[in-house]
């Protein structure tokens, strides 16, 4: 025995190697992609394919005729050169242009930003069984679905011209902060047994609601503008939802209330054509009971709604209401300073 143990040590000496020296951490990288081959790879895919936790994947300018599934992945970055300069054109015999997670497979701690996801199908980008993922400054142009994820952020982001719904999420938990969802059927729906929040976005023009709640999602929604859509914000199901601090006006309906839902609401600005509260049900009711003492009821005092210029004026009622310093998604204009 003691003359093994002599041999390994030797061994150990000649190499140079301690027992305790740990291998070598290897540098995170960053892969360039480029259609014209002036990159490391010319395709998206394989790219993501050869990066290593700790690795970014850079896309130069240009509109890409590909599409992108990113999964069994920790840890990676997908960076576009710019909103305005990097398109994903997605593929024409798939549905969807970006996937991150795929069944059974997740994705976790995962960072896509500064590019433009065209759809395909109806899909443009889906999230799947995944953890970690954040989506920032991206212009998503179509329907962006997630399902069975954990700890989505969405931040600054367009996400607009879907036929069915701007962001959708099943059994799933996410944040949503400084978006503008616009121009869909439905803004935002939240179902399953989801825990959503949305802080401070924007949301226009949507056919029906902005935002739904349904089955027993739980939802809440702080600080949120809500205009020009088809309705404001339908509570539906058996869902159970906080509403504060929101502008929902220049809609038809400001809340529709199922009875089956639990709400509460506090420090809302209302502005709605057919009314602010509404119980669901055939037909829908008024239910002014609903309304509390801290609402802010009347025109909010926009500076520009018919060119959707949503801040506030210095003069509007919906300043420094509660624990808000305003109302809505987006700061009040100071007052211009009188000139000599």
């Amino acid at each position: 025995m003691r003359n093994w143990l002599f041999v390994m040590a030797c061994l150990v000496g000649l190499s140079g190697m301690s027992w305790a020296e740990e291998p070598s951490v290897v540098a995170p990288r960053t892969i360039t992609v480029a259609l014209d081959g002036t990159g490391d790879f010319t395709s998206i895919q394989e790219a993501v394919d050869a990066a290593r936790k700790g690795d970014t994947v850079f896309l130069k300018p240009g509109a890409y005729p590909q599409d992108l599934t990113i999964h069994s992945k920790e840890k990676i970055k997908l960076i576009g050169a710019g909103v305005d300069k990097v398109t994903m054109l997605g593929r024409e015999d798939l549905v969807g242009v970006l996937h991150v997670g795929k069944w059974p497979y997740g994705a976790t701690d995962i960072e896509i930003s500064g590019l433009t996801i065209n759809e395909h199908g109806g899909h443009a980008l889906g999230i799947f069984n995944g953890k970690g993922i954040t989506l920032r400054n991206l212009h998503v142009k179509g329907m962006l679905f997630g399902q069975q994820v954990e700890a989505v952020r969405i931040e600054d982001c367009v996400i607009g011209g879907s036929e069915t719904t701007g962001v959708q999420f099943s059994d799933s938990q996410a944040l949503l902060v400084g978006n503008v969802i616009h121009d869909n059927d439905h803004g935002v729906n939240v179902a399953g047994k989801s825990d959503v929040r949305l802080e401070r976005n924007l949301i226009l023009r949507s056919l029906f609601e902005a935002v739904v709640v349904n089955d027993k999602a739980k939802a809440s929604l702080v600080g949120n503008t809500l205009v020009k859509n088809g309705g404001g914000v339908a509570f539906l199901g058996a869902s159970q939802s906080d509403a504060s601090g929101n502008i929902i006006g220049l809609n038809k309906i400001g809340f529709l209330v199922a009875p089956s839902s639990r709400v509460t609401t506090s420090f809302n600005a209302l502005f709605n054509s057919e009314g602010d509260y509404m119980r669901a049900g055939s037909p829908n009711t008024p239910a002014p009971d609903l309304r509390q003492a801290s609402d802010v009821v009347g025109d909010p005092r926009f500076v520009d709604a018919e060119r959707d210029d949503f801040r506030l004026r210095a003069d509007s009622g919906a300043l420094n209401k509660g624990q808000f310093p305003f109302l809505g998604a987006l700061p009040p204009v100071q007052k211009l300073s009188s000139t000599r």
